[in-house]
């Protein structure tokens, strides 16, 4: 329990209840005072109080700078009484041309740069306003908004400013409340404008319309907007969602057909220094195989310069690395949560936003409007009263000169009002001129014509939305042109199709020869080693299998249990020793020895056979291993080992059986499975498989007779169907029955 003293009033109040009431107070003052901007100009508290400051302060865009310092000491002794430091940050963020679209605040000096670095202390810096931010605050001397009192009661300061340019979206909005945050990308004021026209015309138009004008976010760092459109619809149209932004970058050509890749912009707030040691740390850790250097050459212009390993590298897949891998490619999130016309915070759609702008301007153009009708009514009065008094200015006079209380007898004689009697007494004798009796008479009837003109226009609803279009056409026509600050800056490309980043290019590339002893001990040495007399081995063990390979390809093992095991060329142990056995690699059983040791190449098929003579054709991209249990592929019978794994890279096979009898037939007599037994090859009464070999028909068979090679073109004798027994080879035919 916790006691709350109230004006002398001690009350208990259980202490969770007392809590929830001080964190909602809390929470609430976070969302409406701090965190979240209001929808109708786009400001929170403090970026609005800095404007109002420095309006005051008349530092007006065609006036001169002034301190920051002195408008940071006016913001918080008036208006905003938090620190100076969070103060000065915001005011710095709305000067910075990289993170405001259209920046509110024209700085002099050192106002940061996209490479994170801060701003100057705000006593060296100076600042004026913008005609965007003179846009927002047009009218407010008319009575156009709300004024209250500030947190002292000495001052006022407005509730929300009159608005003409449209900045909520325009230039975004980020922040974080208690329990809800709110991110807003910059969009293109001129496409901006052309929706909020649309939405005029057609009040019930769909959001795929309104996107058909503003199509997307307009980035102040430009860059490629790479978002589907379907994607980005729905985005606008629940007011969630995110938003794919990539780098933009170009080939620049170098002699002896070298290139390197210029980086010209990156994404919205990445720092561009972080961005840069980021890609040198995954170089440095070897994650980038495929880039050799990054280096900074910008100047007041971003210029990033790529350098590829190699000649053969492709751009398209370089890059691709570095936008998986870094924040040359983002997301940035949409999260539409404002503060609607009562302050209550909520999600809207795109259509809700602007629809909430065009009230805005709606209300302020009714005030504004009641505002110069009263100014004009009461002009009007003051020059009536000239009018009557110029009929006969003798008597005027006299009633001055001989009367003591001139004011009563003048309102008698002349049927005036106080006001109109007033302004006769305050009235110059320059004044008195015949001259000054027509201009009066002009100015009444352009006060005249202005004033049916405005009360027609507040009894006309059409006659509104056609005046607040107009103005919306001139904020398009100032600040929509195609100059530097108008035109689009971030580009709309397409969703990314998916460039096939294959697992190679995260690898460094280098050739190595494989060696793999007949116990299991496999090593690599870095080349492609032709001989090896000089490769030592573990006592009783001795080679079995020398492969040429690379880092970057993968390898496989046909094991006689009929299973593939997959190896990756970077994962293999290195150097000059024994290296490593393949069961610390691969869960590879005792009983098992390897029958064939081959590089994976996709695309291909595999002739895979047992040693009781059945076999299959399988492709290679079935028999990957994704685990270290491998893949089993060719079912066993009883006895039976695995111990041929052939490419298919001819069109007739050759096997011969351990009872030496040789048989050829056509490859495409073997069919084609994902796993199993296979079919008969070659039958045999007892025995098995002694040797298998794939060739050209055309080109006859070969095998090594001792140092020589042996073709037998004539093979007709033994030329006959799967699953038959063959004959005798020819004569010359290895003792070994291997080929």
């Amino acid at each position: 329990m916790t006691g709350t003293a109230i004006a002398g009033d001690v009350r208990d109040t259980p202490l969770a209840e007392a809590l929830g009431e001080r964190y909602l107070a809390y929470a609430m003052s976070t969302i409406v005072s701090r965190s979240l901007p209001d929808v109708r100009d786009g400001l929170k508290p403090v970026h609005r109080r800095l404007l109002y400051a420095m309006q005051q302060l008349k530092l007006d865009p065609d006036g001169g700078f002034k301190k920051c310092a002195r408008v940071v000491g006016d913001v918080i002794g008036k208006y905003h009484p938090h620190g100076d430091t969070s103060v000065y940050d915001a005011m710095v963020r709305l000067a910075q041309d990289f993170a405001q679209r259209y920046p509110l605040v024209e700085g002099q000096g050192n106002f940061g740069n996209i490479d994170g670095d801060n701003a100057a202390a705000m006593r060296y810096t100076e600042a004026k306003l913008t005609e965007v931010a003179a846009a927002l605050m047009t009218g407010l001397d008319e009575d156009t908004v709300d004024l209250r009192p500030t947190y002292d009661g000495t001052e006022e300061e407005p509730v929300v400013m009159p608005a003409a340019f449209p900045n909520l979206l325009a230039n975004g909005a980020a922040g974080i409340a208690v329990g809800m945050a709110t991110s807003i990308p910059p969009h293109n004021a001129g496409e901006i404008c052309g929706a909020l026209l649309h939405l005029i015309a057609q009040p019930e138009c769909s959001i795929d319309s309104l996107v058909a004008h503003m199509p997307g976010p307009d980035f102040p760092t430009g860059g490629l907007l790479v978002e589907s459109r379907e994607a980005i619809l729905e985005a606008y149209r629940s007011g969630r969602g995110s938003f794919r932004l990539r780098a933009r970058w170009e080939v620049e050509k170098l002699s002896h057909g070298l290139y390197q890749i210029i980086i010209t912009e990156i994404p919205y707030q990445v720092q561009k220094s972080r961005l840069i040691e980021k890609i040198a740390e995954l170089l440095e850790a070897k994650k980038l195989p495929l880039l050799a250097d990054v280096r900074d050459e910008s100047t007041d212009v971003v210029r990033m310069v790529l350098e590829p390993r190699n000649r053969t590298v492709e751009a398209e897949t370089l890059m691709e690395q570095l936008f998986r891998q870094t924040d040359l490619e983002t997301r940035f999130p949409l999260n539409m949560n404002v503060l609607d016309a009562e302050s209550v915070p909520r999600v809207m759609s795109l259509k809700e936003v602007l629809r909430a702008f065009l009230d805005h301007r709606h209300v302020v153009l009714l005030r504004r409007s009641r505002y110069r009708l009263g100014k004009i009514d009461r002009r009007l009065e003051v020059l009536e009263g000239y009018l009557k008094a110029y009929l006969d200015l003798d008597k005027v006079i006299r009633i001055i000169r001989n009367e003591d209380e001139p004011k009563p007898k003048l309102m008698k004689a002349f049927d005036l009002t106080d006001v109109q009697a007033e302004a006769i007494l305050n009235m110059r004798l320059r004044s008195l001129r015949k001259l000054e009796e027509m201009e009066i008479r002009g100015e009444h009837a352009k006060l005249s014509s202005e004033k049916a003109g405005l009360q027609a226009l507040l009894a006309d609803e059409g006659l509104r939305w056609q005046a607040i279009g107009g103005e919306i056409e001139a904020i398009r026509g100032k600040f929509g042109k195609n100059d530097a600050l108008g035109r689009r800056r971030t580009e709309l490309g397409d969703a990314p199709s998916g460039v096939v980043v294959p697992i190679e290019a995260f690898i460094e590339r280098e050739d190595i020869t494989v060696i793999l002893s007949e116990k299991g001990w496999v090593r690599a040495v870095k080349g492609h080693s032709e001989t090896a007399e000089d490769l030592k081995f573990k006592e009783g063990d001795q080679l079995k299998y020398v492969l040429h390979a690379a880092t970057t390809d993968k390898l496989l093992l046909f094991v006689s249990n009929g299973r593939f095991y997959t190896l990756g060329g970077d994962k293999l142990p290195r150097g000059r020793g024994h290296g490593e056995p393949l069961r610390l690699m691969i869960d590879l059983p005792n009983d098992a020895v390897v029958s064939v040791l081959m590089p994976y190449r996709p695309a291909t098929r595999l002739l895979v056979a047992s040693s009781g003579g059945r076999g299959f054709i399988v492709k290679t991209d079935e028999v990957l291993a994704q685990t270290r249990a491998g893949k089993q592929i060719v079912t066993l019978g009883d006895g039976e080992t695995a111990d041929f794994c052939l490419p298919l890279d001819g069109d007739a096979v050759a096997i011969v059986g351990r009872n030496r009898k040789l048989l050829v037939f056509k490859a495409e007599e073997i069919p084609e499975m994902t796993r199993g037994r296979g079919v008969i090859l070659q039958k045999y009464r007892d025995g098995g498989i002694s040797d298998i070999k794939v060739f050209n028909l055309a080109d006859g068979l070969s095998w090594k007779m001792g140092e020589k090679t042996r073709t037998e073109t004539n093979l007709q004798s033994w030329l006959g169907k799967r699953a038959t027994v063959g004959r005798l080879p020819p004569v010359g035919f290895p003792r070994n029955n291997k080929f």
